[in-house]
């Protein structure tokens, strides 16, 4: 019913404000219905009429008992055409005569019956109501964005259109309604009529009057103080003498302020809040004076020796004496100096932050006494002098009687190692690249690389039995040579040396280093520039070569066997990864090492952590049951690492770089698997010195004691002892 009073009220302000008539000739229509009512004819002028854009529109709609009546209406114009009317023209629109009928059958019934229920409830219906015979109203279509914004572009009308969400249909306003709003939109009244400002009228009169209001005398109360009113005022007054009402001070502003005081604390008591104004800048001293003493006024030989300091040293401002005021000159500096002072304002941050008052050693782990850490190296013992050049490479016996090292003067040498003696000296001619004695005790072999060769030579040391068996492992009747499956090329020629009574295993590229299985049987050669074939794994019992079945993804640096299971350990530049070799013969596990190149890789005796070495001076630790990822990352040498080792039985692990110096760890391994490896830093070793860039080359713990051997470019091994 709300919807069909405001059709009615639309359809009468329509008839009463219609404007621009295009034909001034009366129409008359009848309205059939039950009541009497009917609208009388009438006609309305409009002077402001617009040639050529007027049209003819219904100024009310049909209603349900089928009543209409229309009103020719000129073309409606635009906002800006309407804006221009004034109020006097408005009221002179107005029509007079009409009468406005009371009948129920004007009014126009809504499209949507639903009442007052929420159109919400609608949202996902195709419908959006009903009629009122109960059938659904169905949705209209709604065109695109695209659609919607060219049909608004060719439509000139488009700017009267509105949506009817209620009735799902858009409506057009007319002329009149727009007037309507904009009136409203300005403030005013609705209908042009209405006067706000209408003087006052009166309609009683007081005066002469018959029968007054009320003919009851005035109270008494209106003539007598109030005597609560009193006793109020009383306890008003005792409590403010007592002290129990305490009233706010005014506040008393200072008349005068200090012009160089700093207002930091006032301004942050009077607004509690962390804010820190900006520090005052420095206040002027005896050199800013016009007129300073005269051992404040530099001479001329310090203000040239200011010249050749940076400019950041110079001073900003060289004092000057002026005998007057007037005569002084204008500051140079004084825009640069004002143009600083505003960006220190606007761009230096200040916030205050809170100081946390911890204790700095509170932060560090609690790592045990290096004293409960003993024993572990810590002085030089013993230095081993016979190499004319670098030492490249040392290897223990597996009894811990006997070194061996390779230099490149082409020399290898076996030291005895209480006595620093030299036992055995071979000439090989070429610089050695890496040395390895065979683990196994019954088997004193030692591997040397040198160039593209691998030397397998008998020690001479062991008793006659031992001495046996390594020269039937040594001996080989015919030169053999490994052949790749399906190619006619060798890859490795195992040759008979009779010069050192020993084999000579013939590569296609350069070895630079060996290493042997725990069992002393296998051993493994890297070749860096070998590419797909840069690995072979070889047997010295069968004299029998083979190429490592596994792609190599970059190129490698190293590779060792693991201590206890059939796994295989190979270190390129970038990663680490481990195969198996018997069992599914296939890649175990991949670790990322994060550095730029790895130099060097060791295995621990328990198999399960292992430490890789690099060219940036890092060292990290890797523990490949818990993740792929480095466990710890330790920032020891300023240059590049080496070679890394751990002991075999103590919990012990180094670290020898290019910076002449080795680092002594101390790094348990807990069975816990819940407790981390606890690794601490014990000792650092020098006492070799730098030749041609190089420090110290390698270093090898004692298999037994806890002693360091390291190797250095300076030709010297030395033993550090406990």
């Amino acid at each position: 019913m709300k919807n069909q009073k405001d059709m009615k009220t639309k359809s009468v302000e329509t008839a009463l404000n219609s404007e621009e008539p295009k034909e001034q000739k009366p129409q008359q229509q009848e309205v059939e219905s039950n009541s009497d009512s009917s609208y009388e004819v009438f006609s309305g002028d409009d002077s402001s009429e617009d040639v050529g854009s007027s049209e003819e529109s219904d100024s009310a709609e049909s209603g349900s008992s089928g009543d209409e009546d229309f009103v020719n209406e000129g073309d409606s114009d635009g906002l800006e055409n309407s804006g221009r009317e004034d109020d006097g023209s408005e009221i002179s629109d107005a029509h007079e005569g009409v009468e406005e009928s009371d009948s129920s059958e004007d009014e126009v019934a809504p499209r949507n019956t639903v009442g007052d229920v929420p159109l919400i409830w609608y949202k996902d219906e195709p419908h959006i109501g009903y009629d009122i015979k109960g059938k659904k109203l169905k949705k209209k279509e709604k065109e695109d964005a695209l659609g919607s914004f060219l049909s608004r572009v060719d439509d000139s009308n488009n700017w009267r259109k509105i949506y009817d969400e209620y009735n799902d249909e858009e409506v057009e306003l007319k002329k009149d309604e727009i007037r309507l709003i904009r009136r409203l939109l300005k403030g005013k009244a609705p209908h042009p009529d209405f006067d706000p400002y209408a003087p006052y009228v009166d309609w009683f009169k007081y005066e002469d009057a018959k029968h007054p209001l009320s003919n009851a005398p005035e109270p008494k109360r209106r003539f007598i103080p109030s005597k609560w009113e009193s006793k109020k005022v009383v306890e008003y007054i005792r409590a403010i003498r007592k002290g129990w009402i305490k009233f706010d001070k005014p506040k008393e502003e200072p008349h005068f302020s200090l012009l160089w005081a700093d207002d930091s604390g006032l301004t942050e008591k009077a607004n509690h809040l962390a804010y820190i104004p900006a520090p005052k800048p420095k206040l002027p001293g005896h050199d800013e004076s016009y007129n300073p003493s005269p051992e404040y006024i530099p001479t001329q030989e310090e203000i040239s020796s200011y010249q050749l300091l940076n400019e950041e040293d110079r001073p900003k401002f060289i004092p000057r004496s002026f005998t007057t005021l007037r005569s002084i000159t204008t500051y140079e500096n004084a825009f640069k100096d004002c143009f600083e002072r505003c960006l220190d304002l606007y761009l230096c941050p200040r916030v205050r932050k809170k100081r946390l008052n911890i204790d700095p050693d509170s932060l560090l782990p609690k790592l045990p006494s290096r004293k409960d850490l003993k024993p572990y190296p810590v002085t030089c013992y013993i230095e081993y002098r016979g190499h004319k050049d670098a030492v490249t490479s040392i290897s223990t016996e597996a009894s811990g009687q006997w070194i061996a090292s390779g230099s490149t003067d082409g020399t290898v040498r076996i030291w005895e190692i209480e006595t620093g003696r030299c036992l055995r000296n071979w000439e090989v001619g070429e610089a050695v690249h890496s040395v390895a004695w065979n683990p196994s005790s019954e088997h004193p072999i030692l591997a040397v690389s040198l160039g593209p060769d691998v030397l397998l030579l008998n020690t001479g040391l062991g008793n006659e039995e031992q001495q046996t068996k390594v020269k039937e492992l040594l001996h080989v009747e015919t030169p053999t040579a490994t052949h790749e499956s399906g190619e006619r090329t060798s890859i490795v020629s195992w040759l008979r040396d009779d010069k050192y009574e020993g084999i000579r295993l013939r590569h296609f590229k350069t070895v630079s280093s060996v290493e042997w299985h725990r069992k002393g049987d296998y051993f493994s050669t890297v070749m860096p520039a070998g590419e797909s074939r840069a690995i072979h794994i070889h047997r010295l019992s069968e004299k029998f070569s083979q190429r490592l079945p596994f792609k190599l993804h970059g190129l490698p640096v190293s590779s060792t066997f693991h201590p206890t299971r059939s796994h295989f350990f190979i270190a390129t530049k970038k990663t680490i990864r481990v195969y198996d070799l018997l069992g599914e013969r296939k890649l175990i596990k991949k670790l990322d090492t994060g550095f730029r190149e790895v130099s060097s890789m060791a295995v621990h005796p328990a198999g399960d952590n292992l430490i890789v070495g690099s060219k940036e001076g890092k060292m990290c630790w890797f523990d490949t049951d818990l993740s792929s990822a480095p466990y710890k990352v330790l920032r020891c040498h300023p240059k590049d690492i080496t070679n890394v080792a751990f002991h075999r039985s103590y919990p012990l692990f180094a670290s020898c770089s290019d910076d002449c110096t080795a680092y002594i760890f101390h790094g348990m391994v807990y069975s816990d698997l819940n407790q981390n490896p606890l690794i601490v830093p014990l000792e650092i070793l020098r006492g070799h010195t730098s030749s041609n860039g190089r420090g110290v080359l390698d270093c090898k713990f004692h298999p037994r004691q806890p002693w360091l051997f390291t190797a250095g470019a300076d030709s010297v091994i030395r033993l550090h002892c406990h």
